[in-house]
């Protein structure tokens, strides 16, 4: 891949002598909106209807 930086890097490469950093709590994110019921209720019904839609248009109309 071709290189596009300019100039130094901004964070230092890591070194055998520094102490790693603690770790810091990762914040929520898609995945975590996604385990919820309501939302996966919501997205299931959006889903069957336009499924319906789908089928309607192809084999009724």
């Amino acid at each position: 891949m071709l290189d596009t930086s300019q100039g130094e890097p901004t964070v230092p490469a890591p070194t055998a002598t520094t102490a790693p950093a603690p770790v810091a709590e990762e914040p929520r994110g898609c995945l975590f909106a996604l385990s919820q019921p309501p939302l996966m209720i919501f997205l299931g019904v959006i889903g069957t209807l336009l499924l319906l839609a789908a089928v309607h248009d192809l084999f009724l109309l």
